[in-house]
């Protein structure tokens, strides 16, 4: 690997909001639709506007939202980081993909990721933000993976610090001169989005796929274990004057900065001509966090659901989801149509008009987006391995949720208890049965992820 300083013409053009404006240029007309999915960390059910949220401002996601479909039945490949990217990258759900926890197990070479069917059919790929599925010199980096271009941490642990020493571009540590030593001066969102913007402004005929994967609003667990404090941003925004305990106005303001940001990938895309013909997609890898000093019960994070990041419980799975596509997807529409991140990689093959390969576990929801009548899938699926091993399965609107350890179950009809306050397994032995049943069969043993 090589290492080089972060170049200062970049930094300056971060510190003064001006990028060079390039030659006219226009898109082709009915060509394949670009793709940007959006992800932001830790980011809970109920903290956007357009979810119910009444102390912090989102207005830009909220606009996202009524330009598209607001989806209220959306749900993460996992409870935690790197299984719900993986979930994400490759298509298939927690029982059979390769990376099931946070434990650093990179990709291998026949994970096939949605990068690598995009690059194949001919599709600019990026990747600006958090990787977390395979750090330097392993089988699973970016660029390995179908990352034409790649800014940002491979690591999760490195993710947590919001003013690293360094940042990677493509396989080459960059040295970020400004963070060095004692330095806190350049924020890694900040970097994010003005590389975002830049790839934006790249000229170049072919449709492009732009996975932005946000670190913000996940807390500096490191600097909140000794100060108190991990919610780390420049400035508490418009929050600062709130009488709020300070984590919470950090969250607040890293919440702000991130639909604040958001807001001008968006008007670049309208700005370059390319809102028409791409479809954005806006989410988050998990529910909310109880970390760095931050507490998801202050701004009522999880909305109306029960529990948060690392339960199966609706809290820490189901989260905001926005698609808009103008002229595709209808504004204004609110979908209670379930659907998993193992579904973004076969919609991405439909888009691109190629063939998802065989054995995924998702399926593509481009007839949702179209406003087109579709049947769900029967069953959604999670497992998680930390603290005991944990099932949970969807089936229709019954939610079953099985703790290994002395084989208990539980059942919830999220059409009558969306927060999952009364078991009623006992009331529906049928209903048990056959999702214990699929259960059963619902995962493929692995080395890594044994039953515990």
């Amino acid at each position: 690997m090589k290492r080089r300083s972060f170049l200062n013409t970049t930094t300056t053009l971060l510190a003064s909001g001006v990028l060079p404006t390039p030659p006219t240029w226009s898109p082709p007309t009915n060509a394949r639709p670009n793709i940007l999915f959006i992800l932001a960390d830790d980011l809970g059910y109920g903290d956007l506007g357009c979810y119910g949220q009444k102390e912090i401002a989102t207005p830009n996601l909220d606009r996202l939202a009524s330009e598209g479909i607001r989806f209220t039945d959306c749900y993460a490949g996992s409870t935690v980081c790197a299984p719900s990217r993986c979930v994400l990258m490759t298509g298939l759900h927690t029982g059979h993909c390769h990376i099931r926890g946070n434990q650093r197990i990179p990709l291998r070479p026949e994970d096939l990721t949605v990068a690598e069917l995009l690059k194949s059919a001919g599709y600019r790929t990026g990747l600006i933000g958090k990787w977390g599925l395979g750090n330097a010199g392993t089988t699973g980096v970016p660029t390995r993976k179908g990352f034409e271009e790649f800014f940002g941490y491979l690591d999760q642990g490195h993710a947590h610090n919001y003013y690293p020493e360094h940042l990677w571009h493509n396989d080459e540590i960059v040295e970020i001169e400004e963070n060095l030593g004692m330095g806190r001066r350049v924020y890694s969102h900040d970097l994010f989005t003005q590389r975002a913007l830049e790839f934006l402004h790249k000229e170049d005929p072919r449709p492009f796929f732009l996975y932005l994967a946000f670190t913000l609003p996940h807390a500096n667990n490191e600097r909140g274990r000794f100060e108190g404090n991990g919610m780390e941003v420049p400035d508490f925004g418009p929050y600062k004057d709130k009488d709020w305990p300070e984590p919470e106005k950090g969250r607040a303001g890293m919440i702000a900065r991130l639909d604040r940001d958001i807001g001008k990938i968006l008007e670049e895309l309208d700005k370059r001509g390319l809102s028409q013909n791409t479809l954005v997609i806006f989410s988050s890898d998990n529910g909310p966090h109880k970390e760095g000093g931050s507490s998801a019960e202050f701004f009522k994070s999880s909305g109306p659901l029960r529990g948060t990041k690392r339960d199966l419980y609706e809290g820490g799975i189901r989260v905001p989801g926005i698609a808009r596509w103008p002229g595709v997807c209808k504004p204004g529409e609110t979908s209670d149509f379930p659907w998993g991140f193992w579904d973004f990689l076969p919609t991405a093959a439909e888009l691109a008009g190629v063939m998802a390969p065989e054995g995924l576990d998702g399926r593509s929801i481009l007839p949702v987006l179209r406003g087109e009548k579709a049947a769900p899938q029967e069953f959604l699926y999670w497992e998680f391995h930390e603290r005991g091993f944990k099932q949970a399965a969807r089936m229709g609107n019954w939610k079953g949720v099985r703790f290994a350890e002395g084989d208990l179950f539980e059942l919830y009809s999220l059409a009558t208890d969306l927060g999952e306050t009364r078991d009623v397994s006992a009331a529906n032995p049928q209903i048990v049965a056959r999702i214990r049943e699929f259960l059963r069969t619902a995962r493929t043993e692995s080395p890594h992820w044994p039953v515990r």
